[in-house]
């Protein structure tokens, strides 16, 4: 069996200044329920497949998140497009960004920044002193992303 392949921890800091979050016209931010699941996850299957990872199946995935004591539907932001759910930043309350993914017909206008953004300062609003997450090591696209945010790399692992 091949050896998993390396993710890389990045961190934020959040005593520094956060920028506004800039939302594209015509895109609007809400925090996920239940009725907003399976658009979510479409979202982050139809993300995950080009950066290198993949997302488990709709049932598994909604009974484990919702049940899940670090899961808060706060802390799961959605940006919205006339086609419905097109991005999601879900987030654990350990400080920790889980999954942030941009629909391919929503790429390249902002959102998955400010996604980030705003849950940048969701967390600093709840008095955390960082944030972090773990990105795939063969994901370039990520990485500049999260580094252009002010985040930086504190260790790499097998993922």
């Amino acid at each position: 069996m091949a050896p998993k392949p390396f993710v890389l921890r990045m961190r934020r800091d959040l005593g520094e200044a956060i920028p506004q979050a800039t939302w594209p016209r015509g895109i609007s931010r809400r925090t996920i329920n239940e009725h907003d699941a399976k658009a979510a996850h479409a979202v982050l299957e139809a993300g995950y497949w080009e950066g290198g990872g993949g997302a488990p199946k709709f049932r598994q995935w909604w009974s484990k998140l919702s049940k899940d004591r670090h899961f808060d539907p706060e802390l799961c932001f959605l940006a919205t497009d006339i086609e419905g759910v097109c991005g999601i930043c879900q987030c654990w309350t350990s400080n920790f960004i889980k999954d942030l993914a941009v629909h391919p017909r929503a790429r390249r206008f902002g959102i998955g920044r400010a996604l980030m953004l705003t849950a940048f300062a969701a967390f600093k609003m709840r008095g955390a002193e960082f944030v972090e997450l773990k990105v795939r090591e063969e994901n370039p696209g990520a990485q500049a992303l999260y580094k252009e945010l002010g985040m930086r790399v504190i260790a790499r692992e097998r993922g």
